[in-house]
């Protein structure tokens, strides 16, 4: 099985953070100019679908259209909207429930 240690290798990508809601996750990563952000979202995307119907086959009968990431996606730049750090605990805070969230918040 492929695992996100060996699509930063493989690709010479570093996952910094991966955090997951209910129905989206979200990436902070870092890599080379040369690799475009579409492109980190196709290796991604590609690879981890791949490697979860290789685990779970019923997975993709199961799924509408047997597709397990749709086809969007949004990318923003640290510095754009936001520190490193303020992105880095969103994203690391992802799913945790509100009342737990806030309770960070007062440490």
């Amino acid at each position: 099985m492929m695992t996100a240690k060996a699509i930063e290798d493989r690709y010479d990508i570093e996952f910094e953070q991966i955090g997951c809601d209910e129905d989206h996750v979200h990436i902070l990563c870092t890599a080379h100019p040369k690799i475009a952000p579409g492109q980190i979202v196709r290796v991604f995307k590609s690879i981890t679908a791949r490697e979860l119907f290789k685990w779970k086959p019923d997975l993709k009968r199961d799924l509408w259209g047997g597709e397990f990431w749709t086809d969007g996606y949004y990318v923003a730049t640290v510095g754009e909207r936001a520190d490193w750090g303020v992105v880095e605990r969103y994203v690391k805070n992802q799913g945790k429930p509100k009342e737990e969230l806030r309770q960070l918040e007062l440490f």
